[in-house]
């Protein structure tokens, strides 16, 4: 009896350490990022902060900066096969994790593009660089866009990769308080995290896919997780509150816009009937139309491909970056 007392507490504690190990804080500690993480600090009302980021040196410099802007539901980690390519062509990479979000303060603030874009622009200052390549991933995509309408002089070329806010989803998406977000935010599950990842960001599920599911969900195992939920609500009332689409035909700068054409990503897809689901988020319509409204705006579609290009199809879009830096 005693030796199967022994065994079941041995499983136990198995079991125990297994769901710590998969148990992420807020603040991404315990995920290895690709490069070094530093932090700069800053106040943003009245409350003391820090904003991380990776500046990643290439071996042979060319002298030139880009500098990378992660999606709502992602941080530097993402980016890796990204730096890696661009470094080996000598470019120095800087890469942050905005307020909010990867490693960065999970602070209650009025979330804003343009104090995202300011902080920046700060960090740039900070590190001594005046010119970048600005590359915007789907949310990252419309802080890019106003990062460059506000600081038109620190932006050499701007590329966006499938970003959001193409279309004005206050015209059709219902809408939903920070408080009714931040309920739907507790609910999250790794199930969740994972279906939704599978039928929003990718055509077809690999493997390899499976760590992004698992820091997306792992925080929500976190006891600082309603924190982690309220910041998601605030960033996402961001998103649904200011939109950059009315200020394309604004941008003074070159721009290239990488489009997976069978991305159909709303924000707040939940909320609408399969009806107006089929009315909105498509890209391969979204991509055409939003490069005739930026000026001399270069347009660069892959077949097959969803919401995250420099994952899916990696070849095709890093000879693609490349040839467009």
């Amino acid at each position: 009896m005693r030796k199967i007392l022994l065994l079941l507490a041995l499983v136990l504690a198995n079991i125990v350490v297994k769901a710590q190990s998969d148990t992420l804080s807020i603040t991404l500690e315990n995920v290895k990022y690709p490069y070094p993480v530093n932090f700069m600090p800053i106040k943003v009302e009245g409350q003391d902060l820090r904003m991380a980021y990776m500046d990643v040196k290439p071996a042979a410099p060319n002298g030139k900066t880009v500098m990378l802007f992660h999606g709502k539901n992602f941080g530097g980690y993402y980016w890796t096969d990204v730096i890696k390519v661009l470094t080996g062509k000598g470019y120095r990479v800087i890469v942050p994790d905005q307020i909010g979000f990867g490693k960065s303060s999970k602070a209650f603030i009025h979330y804003s593009f343009h104090l995202l874009a300011r902080l920046n622009k700060n960090l740039l200052d900070s590190l001594g660089i005046q010119k970048i390549t600005l590359m915007g991933h789907s949310m990252g995509g419309m802080l890019a866009t106003r990062f460059t309408l506000m600081y038109p002089d620190r932006v050499e070329k701007l590329l966006l990769e499938d970003p959001i806010g193409l279309e004005d989803y206050r015209t059709f998406v219902p809408y939903n308080s920070a408080e009714d977000d931040y309920k739907a935010e507790l609910k999250t599950s790794y199930e969740s995290v994972k279906k939704y990842y599978q039928t929003s960001y990718f055509t077809s599920w690999k493997p390899e896919y499976e760590y992004l599911v698992n820091i997306g969900a792992g925080v929500s195992k976190s006891a600082d997780f309603p924190r982690y939920a309220k910041v998601a609500a605030l960033t996402f009332e961001m998103i649904y509150e200011q939109p950059v689409c009315y200020e394309l035909g604004l941008i003074k700068v070159p721009t290239v816009l990488f489009i997976g054409k069978e991305d159909k990503t709303i924000v707040g897809k939940a909320l609408l009937s399969d009806e107006e689901k089929a009315k909105h988020g498509q890209y391969k319509i979204l991509g055409p139309e939003t490069a005739k409204k930026i000026p001399g705006c270069k347009l660069i579609e892959f077949d097959n491909c969803g919401h995250i290009p420099h994952i899916e199809a990696k070849d095709a879009f890093f000879k693609a970056l490349t040839a467009n830096l």
